[in-house]
């Protein structure tokens, strides 16, 4: 639509051929406002319009010092159910919320100056409720035939839905930030061929101690990795493109340069990053530590082969207390009688293997356990004496494998094989450490084995590892000897009472 004429019907004709608001324009009563009818219009004005009209971004003429209103489409669309009643009206008038802000509008522009808003937060009513949106808006004057600014010309483009969106990403990114930040497995954004550090997760930098590796490449913050086959595993995915995962992999690392390395065992997956073309242009590494599970499994085998090696045990063992038994007992119930005492209390030292959820155990509960099937009715084969402690969990498991185990090599080879011998079992308190002693007495000659067997190998190496104990075995001829220096940090245990 373009304005050509100059007369009162030839610029209503103009009016009434555009669109909703250029009708309106041409029906309303404009000699009720300052501006007066249409016929009186400057050419500056009408000029205006015309342009505005035809624009479908909204834009409105603010006339004279009062700022009277005449818009388009646009800007009809942009006020709501508010824009019939803002036509000819001052602007100060037509939105009271933002009353100041386009005070301030029309002092600067109509001295001659400009303004311009970028995404500029507004709350305006435009629909009977209070809206917060956001808007681009620019100012400028129109001069008019004494070239003076005679009004302005606001142009006006709502940008809600821009912003709004912007917003969510940006939330969603700070949320996918917090995720990384926080998962509970280790997790590290590497860019480049050479494996940079662009982003770590704190479990990544407890998995390497706590060292700060972003900005450098893979070797030059872990050099403890090289040569162990992990960079070599980056170097093909980069180059495939092809993801790559590890399970209980076994990987040497260092807390600091100074430290030992420390062996670990991780899950892990490198995942090639890639851009639009297909290209990799870095690795995501997504992880596990699985190191205690792995110790756990290893741990699990050895009471395995524990088992195993008990059950093999059990039937020897039940021989060897049948046999006393019916050496000693005068009347066959009585036989009787005893040898069920003694298999049940053997059932019991056998529990105790088994009851790994215990939240604490007695020290003395756990030794009478496990040597109950040793000591005869009529008198203690094993004399034992010391404080009584709360023990692990652990504590309690590693204690009574060891004394299971010391009670029964000495029910088949030493003091308790023979009917004159008997064991000294001491334990007492020494600063910060349980000490305990087993001594044997009255047995067959000793002498020290040719082959350690798993009753040695769990004694110097299980049970010392779970309670970070100094053990010893030691085979004088008179009767085995062993001794057991642990920390009570690692027994957790409190001295509340004396037995014997």
């Amino acid at each position: 639509m373009t304005f050509q004429g100059n007369t009162v019907s030839d610029r209503l004709a103009f009016l009434a051929e555009g669109g909703e608001v250029a009708q309106l324009v041409a029906r309303f009563d404009w000699s009720r406002t300052v501006l007066g009818p249409i016929e009186k219009w400057p050419e500056q004005l009408l000029t205006v319009i015309n342009v505005i009209m035809n624009s479908p971004v909204g834009m409105v003429v603010m006339w004279g010092a009062e700022g009277t209103m005449i818009y388009n489409d646009g800007y009809a669309r942009f006020a709501g159910d508010r824009h019939r009643e803002q036509l000819g009206c001052a602007v100060l008038d037509s939105w009271p919320e933002a009353r100041a802000f386009n005070q301030n509008v029309m002092n600067v522009v109509m001295a001659g100056g400009t303004l311009s808003y970028q995404d500029h937060e507004l709350t305006l009513n435009r629909n009977g409720v209070p809206e917060r949106l956001w808007v681009d808006l620019h100012y400028s004057p129109i001069i008019g035939a004494d070239l003076r600014p005679a009004g302005v010309l606001s142009v006006i483009q709502e940008t809600t839905v821009r912003v709004l969106a912007r917003q969510r990403m940006v939330d969603d990114r700070q949320r996918l930030q917090n995720m990384f930040a926080q998962a509970p497995g280790f997790m590290a954004v590497l860019n480049g061929p050479d494996h940079r550090f662009e982003l770590v997760n704190q479990s990544y930098l407890k998995l390497v101690g706590h060292r700060d590796p972003v900005g450098k490449t893979v070797r030059e913050a872990l050099p403890d990795v090289e040569g162990q086959g992990f960079i070599e595993l980056l170097d093909q995915v980069y180059h495939s493109g092809e993801a790559v995962a590890g399970q209980a992999a076994r990987i040497q690392l260092q807390a600091n340069p100074q430290a030992a390395p420390e062996e670990r065992f991780l899950d892990f997956v490198y995942q090639p990053l890639k851009d639009s073309t297909g290209a990799t242009h870095g690795i995501f590494v997504e992880g596990y530590d699985v190191t205690e599970r792995v110790r756990g499994e290893e741990r699990l085998q050895v009471l395995m082969s524990e088992i195993s090696h008990r059950l093999k045990n059990t039937l020897a063992v039940v021989q060897a207390v049948a046999a006393q038994t019916l050496r000693t007992a005068r009347t066959l119930p009585e036989a009787r009688v005893n040898l069920d005492a003694r298999i049940v209390a053997l059932a019991r030292a056998q529990d105790v293997l088994r009851k790994e959820s215990w939240h604490s155990a007695s020290l003395c509960e756990v030794i009478s356990v496990a040597i109950a099937a040793h000591v005869a009715p009529d008198g203690d084969r094993v004399i034992s004496r010391g404080p009584d402690l709360e023990l692990s969990p652990r504590a309690a498991v590693a204690l009574s494998l060891a004394l299971h185990e010391l009670a029964t090599n000495a029910a088949k080879y030493g003091a308790l094989s023979s009917a004159g011998g008997h064991v000294n079992l001491n334990w007492s308190l020494q600063g910060d450490h349980l000490v305990l002693q087993w001594r044997e007495i009255g047995g067959p000659a000793v002498e020290a084995p040719e082959r350690r067997g798993f009753g040695s190998y769990l004694i110097e190496k299980i049970v010392a590892a779970d309670l970070r104990a100094e053990v010893a075995l030691e085979f004088p001829p008179e009767g085995l000897a062993f001794t057991l220096r642990a920390p009570l940090s690692a027994v957790c245990a409190e001295a509340f009472g004396t037995v014997s």
